[in-house]
């Protein structure tokens, strides 16, 4: 989001300044090496309806990186792996009652024609999905997926939130029967890579390893200073989109009642922990995943997306702070992750791992609870030329690149129109 902010900043004539917490620009789309290969560090795909990704890549020059790739899904449940994501697997999925299955599959569809979410927005998705599949439905598909993201939270989460997620891969498709996700060659480094260059080739500066100190108002009451533990900026304008629950310590001089209200947004971490392996798990790239021996929701196993030489399998652990395998070291949870791939393939083996890594991220995910959108500041915040938004603002749609892209340049627009 800063660097889609950054750019469109000088498209009005700005000269800009992007300070960068991290050891190289990028966010949750950075990349690093997992044995021969240069990999997202937290997964992403691009969906049909992705359009502001699409611009961006065209103003780039690089709308040829975009790659389209037919994708499936899976579950695997208690014990056993099936087919998932078309009305056949709907159809031949053993644990759902013909009635079930029908309210599941209008349930989707109902999604996919909604661009209105104001009846169901008072609602939490466990009560919105009840009324579609009723008790014995939700709790075999999503209770567990729920509980084992959102834990304490599951009974909070707003049903448009999880509504315009199932929007958004059911508008991803090629046919009723295909699903159609894209990649980018070389993975979301070449748009970083790409934004990063143009900003630059304009006298636009990038420092990383330079996280805010603090945001303040000038002596002037007119200027934004902005403090790192390496040096103090003056600027007119500071877009500002770091996570939520760092903005009451950084920008001090906010008034009580907005800092409270940005404290009172909860927000969970995840463990995200990457594996390179000589064998394919599965040939699907979602595969849920709903076993009590497990402490999951599933597996993204990207190289079933994006073209490479190896097999990249995510494992997500979504989790709050005070969850105990929060604290559990990389080691412990890659152990415990492993254990899951193995019953879902019994044919992987510990030989078969090149490499493995974790990547840690305390706000990763706001919790989303309904009417979630009333609850947030204004993104003009009471300081003169400051502007204040993370992922929480992307509501109802989910944290993402192209709603990053379009949030981040819709702040310059707005500053600089």
């Amino acid at each position: 989001m800063g660097l889609a902010a950054a750019y469109e900043a000088q498209k009005h004539g700005k000269k800009v300044l992007v300070l960068e917490a991290d050891k190289i620009p990028g966010g949750m789309a950075a990349h690093f090496n997992i044995g021969d290969l240069s990999m997202e560090r937290y997964y992403h795909f691009i969906c049909k309806t992705d359009y502001d990704t699409f611009e961006l890549l065209q103003e780039l020059g690089i709308q040829d990186v975009l790659k389209w790739r037919s994708t499936k899904m899976g579950y695997f449940y208690q014990g056993k792996n099936y087919k998932w994501g078309n009305p056949f697997a709907l159809l031949a999925f053993p644990d759902l009652n013909p009635i079930e299955k029908l309210r599941y599959a209008l349930m989707a569809l109902w999604c996919t024609k909604r661009k209105n979410w104001d009846k169901v927005e008072s609602l939490t998705a466990p009560v919105w999905l009840k009324r579609w599949l009723g008790e014995r439905g939700y709790q075999k598909l999503w209770h567990r997926l729920f509980y084992l993201k959102f834990y304490n939270f599951t009974e909070e989460i707003s049903a448009t939130w999880i509504g315009t997620r199932i929007r958004r891969i059911g508008l991803s498709r090629k046919s009723m029967m295909e699903e159609q996700l894209g990649y980018l060659v070389g993975g979301t480094e070449t748009l970083i890579r790409a934004l990063t260059e143009s900003i630059e080739s304009q006298d636009g500066e990038i420092l990383c390893s330079q996280p805010v100190k603090e945001i303040a108002q000038a002596t002037d009451g007119k200027l934004c200073t902005v403090i790192t533990e390496k040096a103090q900026y003056t600027a007119d304008n500071v877009i500002c989109t770091v996570p939520i629950p760092h903005i009451s310590k950084m920008v001090p001089s906010l008034p009580e009642l907005v800092k409270s209200q940005y404290d009172a947004i909860p927000n969970i971490g995840v463990c995200c922990l990457i594996f390179n392996l000589k064998k394919q798990v599965t040939s699907n790239f979602w595969h849920n995943v709903i076993d009590n021996r497990f402490n999951i929701p599933g597996i993204i196993e990207f190289s079933n997306l994006r073209e490479i030489d190896s097999h990249i399998v995510y494992v997500p652990y979504y989790m709050p702070h005070d969850q105990e395998r929060w604290t559990w070291s990389d080691e412990a949870l890659l152990e415990e992750a492993f254990s899951a791939l193995k019953a879902i393939n019994p044919n992987i083996e510990t030989s078969d791992i090149i490499d493995s890594k974790v990547s840690r991220l305390r706000y990763s995910q706001p919790i989303c609870k309904p009417n979630f959108l009333k609850t947030l500041p204004a993104v003009q915040s009471p300081i003169i030329g400051l502007q204040i938004a993370d992922t929480c603002y992307y509501y109802p749609e989910d944290r993402g690149i192209s709603e990053s892209i379009k949030f981040g340049r819709n702040m310059s627009k707005s500053a600089f129109a």
